[in-house]
C-alpha cells in the first residue's frame, strides 16, 4: 500500500477534501514520469467527469441561458487552464509526484499537469465522499471563476478575453466601425466580434467607452 506523505495530507485536508484512503490520493498525486505501476490519469478521466456535472448543475440552477450559452461557459470553467489556475491557488506544485526529469523540466508548474492533477484530486475525492461533498468543493474552489462566468464582475474587455481564452477561440478583435460629429462632441462606433462566435456594436463619446460597452454586449449575447 502506498503512503502519502504527511506534508501532503495535510495540505489536502486544509483544502477540505476527506483523506482515508492514502493510497488512492497517493495515486493521484502521482505523475506518469515516476518508476511507480500507477500513476493519476485514471482518477483525472474520473474527475474531468465529475467537475462538468457539478458545475453543469450549478449554471443550469444559477443562469437563464440557453443550451448554447450553457456550453461555451462549461467548457470555459472546466478547461485545463481554469482546472490549473485552481491548482496553483492551491498550492499543489509542490505536492506533484514527479520523476527526476520531469521535475528539473518544470513539469510541477506545467499547465497541463497541474489540470491534470485536479481533476484527479476530485476523482480521488469522489471515490472517497461521494459527489456531493465533491461537489461542495469544486462550488468553493471555483467560487471566484463562477462568479465572474456571467462577466457581470469583471471589466467587461477583460471578461470577453478570459471568456475567448477559456474556449479556445482566438482573441476578440475590436474595430472602429464609425466616427462621426465634431471634435467637441464626437460619437464613436466599434465593433467587437470572435472568430466563429459572432459580433457587437455599440456606441459612446469615446472610442474606448464604445469598446467597453461592445464587449459588455457581447457576453450578454454569447458569454
Amino acid at each position: 500500500m502506498s503512503e502519502l506523505a504527511t506534508k501532503a495530507r495535510e495540505w489536502l485536508e486544509a483544502q477540505g477534501f476527506a483523506v482515508r484512503d492514502e493510497a488512492l490520493w497517493h495515486e493521484a498525486l502521482t505523475h506518469g514520469s515516476t518508476d511507480e505501476a500507477i500513476d493519476y490519469q485514471r482518477l483525472e478521466f474520473l474527475g474531468d467527469r465529475v467537475l462538468g456535472l457539478a458545475v453543469a448543475e450549478w449554471l443550469y440552477r444559477n443562469s437563464n441561458g440557453a443550451e448554447g450559452k450553457l456550453a461555451l461557459r462549461l467548457n470555459a470553467l472546466v478547461s485545463k487552464g481554469s482546472c490549473a489556475k485552481v491548482a496553483r491557488s492551491m498550492g499543489a506544485s509542490e505536492h506533484i509526484r514527479l520523476g527526476k526529469q520531469a521535475r528539473d523540466d518544470g513539469a510541477a508548474n506545467s499547465e497541463n499537469v497541474l489540470g491534470d492533477i485536479m481533476e484527479a484530486l476530485l476523482g480521488a475525492s469522489f471515490l472517497e465522499s461521494g459527489f456531493d461533498a465533491t461537489r461542495e468543493v469544486i462550488l468553493r474552489l471555483w467560487a471566484d471563476a463562477l462568479d465572474a462566468a456571467s462577466g457581470e464582475k469583471k471589466h467587461p474587455k477583460s471578461a470577453l478575453q478570459e471568456w475567448a481564452a477559456g474556449n479556445q477561440r482566438r482573441p476578440p478583435k475590436y474595430e472602429l466601425v464609425e466616427r462621426s460629429g465634431p471634435d467637441h462632441k464626437a460619437r464613436f462606433t466599434v465593433r467587437v466580434s470572435v472568430h466563429k462566435v459572432g459580433e457587437t456594436e455599440a456606441t459612446a463619446n469615446s472610442k474606448q467607452e464604445a469598446e467597453t460597452e461592445a464587449a459588455r454586449k457581447f457576453m450578454e449575447q454569447y458569454g
